[in-house]
């Protein structure tokens, strides 16, 4: 099969589509023909540092280690695999250096996939995994939910496009935070309120959100205070290692506001949750840019602008399928 691997060793070898062989799947795994990935910052920051170390197709990892979130067709399953048959279309993710969404086939535990939203296409539902799943793990963790005052930091990325939907379907009253040129889609995805942040300092303002969520991991409990009422929650997304630092001194400093950090994982209840949101058409992907499997190195270069509107695609086309 066809798989993104890197061509040698170091950082700034070149990522190129090679063959490599394909992968059988375990007692729980299904083995899925992938119509599409997407990218998101971890798959640069980690995944591609990590693979960087390898020798190509050599040594004691696999060296085609990109891409945790796939849409596609099922093709074979473990004899423990329940609820899913061969030819259903799935979408799910795996964070585990594991899933390498970036080939033509790859392989996933049951409890990491759901069965795909009947109105997405496999771009769309691509999108969805790791990013939707960050939000709404993010909330629970914030006990988000009817009446919360919810500060959306980040609103037109990746992360935030989904926060802005989920929190309006969790019952929240949500304001977004993006630059002026993203103003208009934070306001369609159905924000109350949005702050143009190249308008104003809004980490000045004083307010009483109950939530402040910061889908870029740039900003901390501190810089955030002033937005949070007595009480109020900040929460963030671990992209960057001071977001961990940040979070663990508020914690020891035991100070009013309080600080968490959303580890996302990936299950199956909960991509069945955002199913129900998405047929119903309370949430919808938003896609910045889609690109062919042999233009990653392209896509990861876009993503890290931080100027992406919503997901970055990777379009990947299976050497068969189930019809």
């Amino acid at each position: 099969m066809k798989a993104i691997v890197t061509s040698g060793m170091g950082r700034r070898t070149p990522l190129v589509v090679r063959e490599v062989p394909r992968p059988g799947p375990g007692r729980n795994d299904l083995l899925v023909a992938v119509h599409a990935s997407s990218v998101n910052p971890k798959d640069w920051k980690l995944n591609r540092n990590i693979a960087a170390l390898v020798p190509p197709l050599g040594g004691p990892l696999r060296t085609n280690l990109f891409g945790d979130d796939l849409s596609g067709l099922v093709v074979d399953k473990g004899r423990g695999v329940t609820g899913f048959e061969i030819g259903d279309a799935v979408y799910g993710m795996d964070m585990r250096l594991r899933t390498n969404a970036c080939a033509e086939f790859a392989i996933i535990d049951q409890r990491r996939v759901a069965h795909k939203p009947a109105n997405l296409s496999h771009e769309q539902a691509a999108a969805v995994p790791l990013a939707a799943q960050t939000a709404l793990q993010a909330f629970r963790k914030a006990s988000v939910g009817t009446g919360t005052r919810l500060l959306i930091i980040g609103a037109s990325g990746g992360v935030g496009t989904f926060a802005v939907q989920i929190g309006k379907a969790l019952g929240a009253e949500v304001t977004g935070v993006c630059s002026g040129r993203n103003v208009e889609l934070v306001r369609k995805l159905g924000a109350d309120k949005v702050i143009d942040y190249t308008a104003e300092d809004y980490l000045q303002r004083n307010d009483d959100f109950d939530v402040v969520f910061d889908a870029t991991s740039h900003e901390s409990p501190d810089s955030c205070e002033t937005l949070l009422k007595e009480g109020g929650i900040f929460v963030t997304t671990g992209g960057y290692a001071h977001a961990y630092l940040n979070v663990a001194r508020r914690k020891l400093l035991r100070r009013t506001v309080q600080a968490k950090l959303v580890m996302v994982e990936s299950w199956q209840q909960d991509l069945q949750t955002l199913t129900q949101w998405i047929e119903a058409g309370r949430v919808t992907p938003v896609i910045d840019s889609l690109y062919l499997l042999a233009e990653l190195d392209q896509a990861y270069q876009h993503s890290k602008t931080g100027r992406a509107r919503g997901k970055i695609v990777i379009q990947v086309i299976p050497e068969e399928s189930i019809e």
